[in-house]
């Protein structure tokens, strides 16, 4: 990842297949320099809605590049970087959002998130001073990977922006996201790995439909994407509708057309 080219993923609010109807659209950058931020977002802007800067990734190698959470220890940083798309994208609807996790340096006392968490708020009302259209908070300080959500972070931060806050973090179930709502007093929620196992679960399937699988496969072949990217999708969708030995023949799979025989042998797909 060059610091002059900042690394670009697109995502969106429903299934993946044409920005045309898929909206609204917000592309994520992951950048360290106010002008190649804004430089990507006049790049973007005439296909999608908004951008949002990751300040919230946790891997060693953005660290070490100045990418993703070592940016919630640089609030100016981030307010020039907010402040550069707005001034730069002429659009006057076009969002500008960031992703965090709340602020813990130490990583001694990973269930006292609140260390921080002052720093935290700090730098989200810094941003919001700036005129950014949201944040979403995933509820893990850097350290923390598999750990419990702190829900109770999330809250603190809500209570004290005006701008509407995102909640992000183990949401799986309609169960989740009533849940996080009414605790945390959100105005959304993102989701991942979620979404990984059931892309359907905003349209209130608690488990993957099997259209959506045969959505995927449809998807799959006419884009011609990568087998293991194929696999690996189908591998989170039917995860929680096999059983251990199904999945077991299913993750050993080598090819596009044993995992099609498998579909239509086992799902009449």
């Amino acid at each position: 990842m060059s610091p002059s080219r900042p690394y670009m993923s697109l995502t969106n609010c429903g299934r993946c297949s044409s920005p045309e109807i898929d909206r609204p659209l917000v592309v994520q950058f992951a950048a360290n320099r106010s002008q190649d931020l804004a430089d990507a977002a006049c790049i973007v802007s005439p296909f999608a809605d908004g951008v949002d800067l990751n300040c919230g990734c946790p891997q060693r190698w953005a660290i070490a590049e100045g990418y993703g959470a070592c940016l919630i220890n640089k609030p100016e940083l981030v307010q020039d970087m907010v402040r550069q798309v707005r001034n730069q994208v002429e659009h006057p609807n076009f969002s500008v959002s960031i992703k965090i996790r709340s602020l813990d340096i130490s990583g001694r006392n990973p269930t006292r998130i609140h260390k921080d968490l002052a720093r935290t708020v700090d730098l989200c009302r810094k941003v919001e001073a700036t005129g950014i259209s949201w944040v979403t908070v995933h509820g893990r300080t850097i350290e923390e990977r598999h750990q419990p959500v702190h829900y109770d972070t999330i809250k603190i931060i809500k209570e004290n922006l005006n701008i509407p806050v995102i909640a992000n973090g183990d949401i799986r179930s309609h169960k989740d996201i009533d849940y996080v709502r009414q605790f945390t007093g959100v105005d959304g929620v993102m989701a991942a790995r979620g979404l990984l196992a059931n892309p359907a679960m905003f349209a209130g399937y608690d488990e993957t439909p099997l259209q959506c699988v045969r959505d995927w496969v449809d998807i799959a072949l006419e884009h011609g994407t990568p087998y293991t990217c194929f696999h690996h999708h189908l591998m989170y969708m039917l995860e929680r509708i096999t059983s251990k030995q199904e999945k077991k023949i299913f993750n050993a799979l080598s090819s596009m057309s044993a995992v099609l025989d498998y579909l239509y042998d086992n799902y009449g797909l």
